[in-house]
């Protein structure tokens, strides 16, 4: 058995930040519990081809390690993935983290947590942080015959590099944002490609562009010149923001430029048709490319948006009774975003269950961090602070902030547990200002869970949460 004061699930972002705060802070008596063999979470997990991040690389890194090293304005996975290791070992986090440690189980025992790793170890800590993420669980579909096919099948999230990809005939289910980075590198591959779509999303041109040896270090030589893009890229984000979080007329303006993107991109009507969104641009995440509908204009690629009847053993029937022959199936069927701590079983205060008490209540927590009746219990990207407009890397630094504080609190000999009339106040006002944005227009998205509620989105400016979580509020928890 291990024990420890903080015990942080997950070695991606929010967790390497949560461990490095830390360390900065003179603490050094933490945990990092990594389920893989390596750091990097989202990162390390898709290499899928052309796999790359949609925000601007000034933006999707720590304030306190900008990267001089970017090669491009969205960074590839792999380059992220380096930036990750890098600060793991420039702060000396490497010692802190336990790899092949999924934690399974954990139980609130009055003065700290007991947490259980599947191979049935243990770890007790006085406080309990979880940085698994939100994108973390991917989502297979439940398609019949699923099982009979015998070809090859993987998630995008799970790419086999194994398989050549060469001459094959491959069916791509879903067009999310995964499936549009992957999709134009794979059809260059294939002799056919088969997209079937039942949504089509909303795309605007991709910003992107090289960064040259020379501004690089130019970069590396004046820090400061970096800083200033990245504020006038986070700026530039925020006021973009306005149509998600003030009015979704202010989005007109971007879905004109989408449209515009479409059709100068795509000449077919036909195939323009079939790749025009009915729903308003906003409602689900919009997509960023360049190579997309170009990709889908080629000889050997197809679109399909007929519904899919089952997998057969030899690839996929659509409800009008049509086979699609594939050889390879790629689900890029996006990811559980609920799962990420409902997969564990979580037990707080008088044996109640995380799980029990989200399907009771719905998904919340006090700021997105903490819950009542779990004390010493910390989420960070937990339930309404993922973005659809700025950088996660923000949220997850002032989340951080704030729970460092709390922390701080706890060592003193404290126990940090939220008041339940805090947390309702706060997931009461988060779903009454979501009733006016674009996500509650009607599209179903992964936003929205079972019973059509938002759990997800920060429905405001990120300068509105940064306000929010600067100071922990003692009188918003108990015995504050």
């Amino acid at each position: 058995m291990t024990q420890t004061g903080v015990a942080i699930i997950g070695s991606g972002f929010a967790g390497l930040c949560l461990g490095i705060q830390l360390k900065l802070a003179g603490v050094h008596d933490f945990v990092i519990l990594e389920k893989s063999d390596d750091l990097g979470g989202t990162w390390r997990d898709n290499t899928y081809p052309g796999c790359a991040c949609d925000v601007p690389s000034y933006l999707y890194s720590f304030s306190f390690e900008q990267n001089p090293h970017w090669s491009r304005m969205f960074a590839p996975w792999d380059e992220i993935l380096a930036y990750l290791k890098h600060c793991a070992e420039k702060y000396d986090i490497a010692d802190h983290i336990r790899y092949g440690a999924e934690v399974v189980e954990a139980s609130w025992r009055d003065d700290g947590w007991s947490v259980v790793l599947a191979d049935g170890s243990q770890v007790d800590a006085a406080a309990l942080v979880s940085g698994v993420g939100s994108l973390h669980e991917p989502h297979t579909p439940d398609l019949p015959g699923l099982s009979s096919f015998t070809g090859n099948v993987w998630h995008s999230a799970h790419w086999d590099h194994s398989v050549d990809l060469t001459g094959k005939r491959v069916a791509v289910i879903g067009t999310g944002a995964s499936a549009i980075q992957f999709v134009p590198p794979v059809a260059e591959q294939a002799s056919r490609l088969e997209l079937f779509q039942r949504t089509p999303p909303w795309i605007t041109p991709k910003p992107d562009r090289a960064i040259g040896p020379r501004e690089r270090a130019l970069h590396a030589r004046l820090p400061i010149g970096q800083r200033v893009i990245r504020n006038v890229v986070y700026w530039a984000l925020e006021l973009r923001g306005a149509g998600f979080a003030v009015h979704p007329k202010m989005l007109k303006a971007l879905e004109i430029q989408a449209k515009r993107h479409l059709h100068k991109q795509v000449k077919d009507p036909e195939l323009r048709a079939k790749l025009t969104p009915d729903y308003q641009i906003g409602c689900k995440r919009i997509l960023l490319s360049n190579e997309y509908y170009p990709a889908l204009t080629r000889p050997n690629v197809g679109v399909v948006t007929t519904p899919i009847a089952r997998i057969t053993p030899n690839g996929v029937q659509t409800s009008d009774g049509v086979e699609h022959p594939a050889d390879t199936i790629v689900l890029g069927t996006g990811f559980q975003v609920a799962a990420n701590l409902t997969k564990m079983r979580i037990t707080g205060r008088d044996g109640i269950e995380l799980n029990e008490v989200w399907k009771r209540d719905g998904i919340s927590a006090h700021l997105g961090i903490t819950m009542a009746g779990f004390p010493n219990l910390f989420l960070l990207v937990g339930p309404n602070t993922v973005l659809a407009h700025s950088s996660m890397v923000f949220m997850i630094e002032a989340q951080v902030r704030y729970v460092v504080q709390a922390l701080a609190r706890i060592r003193a000999g404290s126990t940090v547990e939220v008041r339940p009339e805090a947390q309702r106040r706060f997931a009461t006002s988060v779903q009454r200002d979501l009733g006016g944005t674009v996500w509650q227009s009607g599209c179903a998205s992964w936003y929205l869970d079972e019973q059509g509620r938002n759990s997800t989105i920060w429905p405001h400016f990120t300068t509105g949460y940064w306000r929010r979580t600067r100071r922990l509020n003692p009188a918003e928890y108990l015995n504050g």
